[in-house]
């Protein structure tokens, strides 16, 4: 015990430190005789204690890498002033797309530093924006975050749900819109779980409670959807299905329109779900099956006169969009209503007016098309540039539609559509001082290993000399059908401003020409995502954007595991690299929270022996090998991420400090009360930012020019 108790103060008090970086000494870390077995291998696992994320010894440990790295990054001589420059760029008015639900218009507005934007309310168009939900008084430091918004039909309440300090669970809650008072329900333990309103309650999802200090690692399983009346309290909820013999699905329940018809979704991974439906308001109505396997994506749209419109990859690899008709639902009856097309993938779709908005992406780029309601081409919808379209919000009984747009070098902005005359025009631009004309963007098609061609986005300041010595930052993801495309961010700009050169690939693994691309990165395909991306990296040093010793890359989640995996196969071809909030331990990821959900991309270390083989040979955490010159690391995850657990950031580090040996600062960035990335607050926005840009420059030995 007093070993124990020496060990905690010890990594409490902190570390040496020199003025030369690279006298770094990390905090040292028990290691156990933890030994796993797959299939007769033996696989050690020193630091499974780090798992425990209630321990006092795991507080301890992160306590002191903490230390190091800020007392690190404290010696930037331009941290401070990157972090002013950001900070003052980041100072301007930021509006959502307004949008109409329950009879109200709604919109979103953040002043400039606001933690978290605040919701307005609006009688029409022409009204002036009343405040009506300010996120930012329920916590004094920014890190509760709105993360559901769900009106009533009859325009009476609205359904909104928090998040605390990044997590993933939400806490429910219902104000009167009328009177402004946030009434007494309270519904807690729903995660990833939307507010569907039927009559005077809604329905919702949620897990049972978890154990004691379980919250945020324990497994998610036996979900359960219930129906919620308006003032009464959670234990009065009506249970409307479970099934306790799949403990390890997950279910969500929509209501169309109309409140005629209820759609059940099943899922038990992110790809693929079973899709039932109910006539409502009947006691005796049963659920429809109308599929019942986990093959495809089947999302049900809306009901239209008797008819349910779905959106689905079925022998469509790029989406299309069936009708089901309600009496005759059998698959040899379901009808085409826009049929898949050949280059481009659809995204989402939307009603306003008597049309249909169709939202497409074509070679990783939005491009937006209004069709009839039987599925007739109209006409495009004219875009200002090369960029992404967001949500479009339409009413079915206005012609008026609004959408956000966004590049990298053009901040986002809100544009009005008229679908009867087909007419766009800009609604609210920012005010942002940032000259978009100095900057270049292009799209490139380069060869990975196998010859597949991948798509590229590279932006830079005009006028750029080729000469191999431009800092260059490289990002990518790869997974889950996720489509990564153009976006614009403030903080980048403090990198493209001091001559730096950003990179966007597109890897095989993510949703940017579909299914097909999606599975040419998954389970024993995932090598092709590694692939691709260093590939990305060679192309940027071949064409003399960059050099090795100039070459940052970064990744969040499945982009950190990607990062994770390219710096052990080829340290020597990157300076700097982030790896965030990344799923580092293959073998076991499976076992926290809703982990299990990823194995349709990755494969279990228990599904096979030859999976297992596969993901023991990438892996991040049980490939990092002594010996090879690591470019310098900040690894980045939160106390509160409950969807990749920090174990698997704690893990990787403690084994790269232990093994690597070369002069490279390896170091983990373990932000507090805060999660995967989701309604993080400005000022830890900011914050992590200016860490990263500094990190980057100083490591490649630039000096930005502030």
């Amino acid at each position: 015990m007093k070993q124990f108790l020496f060990a905690v103060f010890f990594l409490s008090i902190g570390v040496l430190w020199s003025c030369d970086q690279n006298a770094l000494k990390y905090p040292e870390v028990r290691k156990t005789d933890q030994v796993d077995n797959y299939f007769g291998a033996e696989v050690p696992d020193p630091y499974r204690w780090l798992e425990d994320d209630n321990s006092e010894e795991t507080a301890a440990w992160v306590k002191a890498e903490n230390e190091v790295t800020f007392s690190y990054l404290e010696k930037i001589p331009y941290r401070n002033k990157i972090k002013d420059r950001i900070t003052e760029m980041w100072n301007y008015e930021k509006v959502s797309a307004p949008w109409k639900e329950g009879g109200h218009y709604f919109l979103t507005r953040n002043d400039g530093l606001q933690n978290q934007s605040i919701y307005y309310i609006m009688k029409d168009l022409d009204s002036e924006p009343e405040l009506f939900l300010d996120p930012n008084k329920l916590s004094e430091d920014g890190t509760v975050a709105l993360n559901v918004f769900s009106v009533s039909k009859d325009g009476k309440y609205l359904g909104y749900g928090i998040s605390r300090a990044g997590s993933d669970w939400r806490e429910l809650f219902v104000k009167d819109i009328k009177t402004g008072e946030v009434m007494a329900d309270h519904i807690m333990w729903a995660k990833f779980s939307g507010i569907s309103w039927y009559k005077d309650g809604f329905f919702y999802s949620r897990y049972p409670e978890p154990g004691e200090g379980q919250m945020l690692k324990a497994a998610n399983k036996n979900n359960m959807v219930y129906y919620h009346k308006v003032g009464t309290d959670q234990s009065a909820d009506q249970l409307i299905y479970e099934d306790k013999q799949n403990p390890d699905q997950g279910f969500g329940l929509s209501v169309s329109e109309d409140e005629e018809f209820a759609f059940l979704t099943i899922t038990q991974s992110t790809s693929g779900n079973a899709l039932y439906f109910k006539r409502l308001g009947s006691k005796k109505s049963e659920w429809v099956k109308l599929v019942t396997n986990f093959d495809n994506n089947f999302w049900p749209v809306d009901h239209k006169n008797g008819k349910i419109i779905i959106m689905t990859d079925y022998q469509a690899p790029k989406y299309k969009v069936i009708s089901v008709d309600v009496t005759k639902y059998q698959e040899e009856n379901w009808e085409d209503l826009i049929a898949e097309k050949k280059a481009e993938v659809l995204e989402d779709i939307s009603f306003g007016g008597d049309k249909m908005i169709l939202k497409y992406l074509k070679d990783a780029r939005s491009k937006v098309e209004v069709c009839d309601l039987d599925g007739t081409y109209q006409y495009g919808i004219e875009l200002p540039a090369i960029g992404t379209v967001g949500g479009i919000s339409a009413d079915k009984d206005e012609d008026l539609a609004f959408f956000s747009f966004t590049s990298f070098t053009y901040p986002t902005s809100v544009f009005k559509y008229d679908i009867k005359e087909n007419k766009t025009e800009l609604y609210w631009k920012p005010e942002i001082d940032f000259d978009a004309s100095a900057y270049e963007m292009k799209q490139v098609f380069y060869p990975s290993k196998d010859g597949s061609q991948i798509p590229m986005f590279i932006v830079h300041k005009k006028g750029l000399n080729l000469n191999g010595n431009n800092p260059a930052w490289l990002y990518g993801y790869g997974g889950f059908n996720i489509s990564i495309t153009p976006s614009f961010s403030v903080s980048r700009l403090v990198w493209l401003e001091n001559g730096g050169v950003f990179a966007l690939a597109n890897l095989r693994g993510g949703g940017e020409y579909g299914e097909e691309w999606h599975q040419a990165g998954t389970k024993m395909n995932k090598q092709n995502v590694f692939d691709d991306f260093i590939y990305a990296a060679k192309y940027l040093i071949d064409q003399k954007y960059t050099s090795s010793k100039k070459l940052c890359i970064q990744g969040g989640s499945n982009g950190g595991l990607l990062v994770g995996a390219v710096v052990n196969k080829e340290p020597d071809l990157f300076r700097v690299a982030f790896p965030a909030v990344g799923v580092m331990d293959m073998l076991r990821y499976q076992k926290f929270t809703i982990g299990r959900y990823w194995a349709a991309d990755y494969g279990t270390s228990a599904d096979s022996k030859e999976m297992f083989e596969y993901l023991y040979v990438y892996s991040p955490l049980h490939n990092i090998k002594e010996g090879l010159n690591y470019p310098a690391i900040m690894v980045t995850t939160a106390d509160h991420d409950d969807r990749v657990v920090p174990a698997h950031s704690f893990k990787y580090i403690a084994t790269l400090q232990n093994s690597y040996k070369g002069k490279n600062p390896v170091l983990i960035r373990i932000e507090t009360k805060a999660g995967h990335g989701g309604g993080k607050p400005t000022s830890k926005r900011i914050e992590e930012a200016a860490d990263l840009y500094s990190f980057a420059f100083y490591n490649m030995g630039v000096t930005p020019d502030y």
